[in-house]
């Protein structure tokens, strides 16, 4: 506190009110210390008053998920709870809500709680901001999406693998005329999934020009939105595949308020529960978040033990789950 204070040329007591968002400072001096405090990578430590000056960890780890709500994060956050609640380890979780500044407000904020490891999905275009704190030797470990700009472990799922082998599924039941329902084109696992269903629609001999591709479906709605357009119009799919789980419930929705869930076939990308009791059942192809979780979990165990191997990408493979939607035939 005493350089920010320092490089930004003012007194401690000020720094302590721009950092605790307290009143009593002009905009001017609120401004220049806290490009100080970014310039020296300065992070509040909340934990100062409890930790000895030996060093002691704090037992506690940030995890930045997609969103806590979602079920695929709400699996993930359950078995590093469990992987890491064997040593004692605490996981404060927090919802990266797809919102870059939201971001680096969060990581700012298990910085500043002192966490001895920070296990992240992220979705700025560069991690690199966060160089200077992973050369401290702070444990870092990415799920879901693959850091860029900074060399960290990572744990993802084969996205081009299991929607390629959605694309083949329903190719090999009939279909031609088919559908893609895909994530934001910001999002690193939605670009991945599109090229692979794509790429395996071309290697089968069909024209990519003609699967009806709509993205930036980010949520139940606007995916509901977009398949009843598709439905209703001139040449509609007799097959789709939808990216996500929340699309997925949207494409299903869509299907059901016009009777076409029985002649149009589903594949989702995502299991969910009671996808095995709908009716059809809801073919999809399964991501295991429990392994993405405890895969995570070890390795930033590992990292903080004093593992100092290159990093790696650990890959868990996906599996497509035959339920019945994604086995309808091609009614025209």
């Amino acid at each position: 506190m005493k350089n920010v204070a320092d490089l930004a040329g003012v007194g401690i007591k000020t720094v302590s009110r721009v950092v605790n968002d307290e009143p009593g400072v002009s905009e001017e001096t609120r401004q220049r210390v806290l490009r100080a405090t970014e310039q020296l990578q300065y992070h509040l430590d909340i934990t100062a008053g409890s930790l000895k000056r030996s060093g002691r960890k704090t037992q506690s780890i940030g995890l930045l998920l997609p969103s806590v709500s979602n079920p695929f994060s709400g699996e993930i956050h359950r078995a590093m709870e469990d992987a890491l609640g064997e040593r004692g380890i605490a996981v404060f979780a927090s919802s990266l809500d797809d919102d870059p500044d939201r971001e680096r407000k969060l990581i700012s904020a298990f910085l500043g709680r002192r966490v001895d490891g920070l296990v992240l999905t992220t979705i700025a275009k560069s991690q690199a901001y966060m160089i200077p704190e992973h050369s401290r030797d702070l444990p870092l470990v990415f799920i879901d999406r693959e850091p860029v700009g900074i060399e960290a472990d990572a744990v993802v799922t084969d996205n081009e693998v299991g929607a390629a082998a959605a694309a083949a599924h329903l190719i090999k039941h009939g279909h031609t005329k088919l559908a893609y329902l895909g994530d934001r084109t910001d999002i690193q696992t939605a670009v991945k999934r599109r090229a692979g269903f794509l790429d395996e629609v071309g290697r089968s001999g069909i024209a990519t020009s003609t699967v009806a591709v709509r993205e930036n479906l980010h949520d139940e709605e606007t995916a509901l939105k977009a398949a009843h357009e598709l439905l209703t119009s001139e040449n509609p799919p007799t097959a789709i595949f939808s990216s996500q789980n929340l699309v997925t419930f949207g494409a299903m929705r869509a299907l059901k308020s016009l009777g076409e869930q029985h002649k149009v076939a589903l594949v989702g990308f995502d299991d969910f529960t009671l996808a095995d009791m709908m009716e059809p059942g809801v073919t999809v192809v399964a991501q295991h978040p429990e392994r993405i979780g405890k895969l995570a979990a070890e390795r930033i165990l590992a990292r903080i033990d004093g593992d100092n191997r290159s990093p790696q990408t650990y890959i868990v493979p996906t599996e497509l789950i035959p339920r019945g939607s994604g086995e309808i035939l091609p009614q025209n």
